[in-house]
């Protein structure tokens, strides 16, 4: 009997650097209020989707050196570096680490996402060849695929930090593609992104401060 190979579930972060992660939200809310949401978000969408049983989670780290050394998320998770590369090379070369099933990446800045977003895109992939996940500004805050690491141009010519970028990456699908697009979620990007967020949703103890 084949053994059943577990989904893969990457979230995606930045070693959270003082002046260093989420600059355009920085321009609107300051360097201290935007390192202080990165660093605590980042660390409670691992620990939260990082507790489900029904897939791995692994967190893919850059610079790759906080891989090894970084201690801003929960230490039971395996962590892999990013790799060089823009973010669509290193989202490729995620795509294609995990053991040969349904891979499934998210960013660490979307304070909305639940454990049920993730399920609902992995089972998409059992009649889908990938999935996205639309953000409000025109990019997308989750992308997967059954079998990772299968579309090396997935993310050819893709304008990233633009209201093009999910349109782009769809246009990389070729017809023989079946691809599911998922509920509207908000990754935090800029200031009116944080405020909107945070006049919308009752807040956890961290996002209070």
């Amino acid at each position: 009997m084949a053994t059943r190979v577990k989904p893969w579930l990457i979230v995606f972060v930045r070693a959270p650097r003082y002046g260093a992660v989420k600059r355009r939200l920085a321009a609107g809310i300051g360097r201290a209020a935007a390192w202080r949401f990165y660093r605590r978000c980042s660390d409670d969408v691992a620990r939260r989707l990082g507790g489900d049983r029904r897939w791995v989670t692994v967190v893919a780290v850059t610079p790759d050196r906080f891989a090894r050394a970084g201690q801003f998320w929960p230490g039971h998770l395996p962590r892999i570096g990013q790799g060089s590369g823009d973010i669509g090379r290193r989202m490729s070369r995620a795509l294609g680490s995990g053991p040969g099933g349904s891979v499934v990446i998210v960013g660490g800045d979307i304070p909305t996402i639940t454990c049920r977003h993730v399920a609902a895109a992995f089972a998409a992939l059992g009649r889908h060849d990938a999935v996205l996940g639309p953000a409000a500004d025109g990019g997308y805050w989750l992308i997967g695929l059954r079998h990772g690491g299968g579309r090396r141009d997935l993310f050819a010519n893709v304008r990233w930090s633009s209201e093009h970028a999910m349109a782009d990456t769809l246009a990389n699908f070729d017809r023989r593609y079946r691809v599911k697009c998922l509920d509207q979620l908000q990754d935090i990007d800029t200031a009116s992104d944080y405020w909107a967020w945070r006049a919308a949703a009752t807040p956890r103890r961290w996002e209070a401060s």
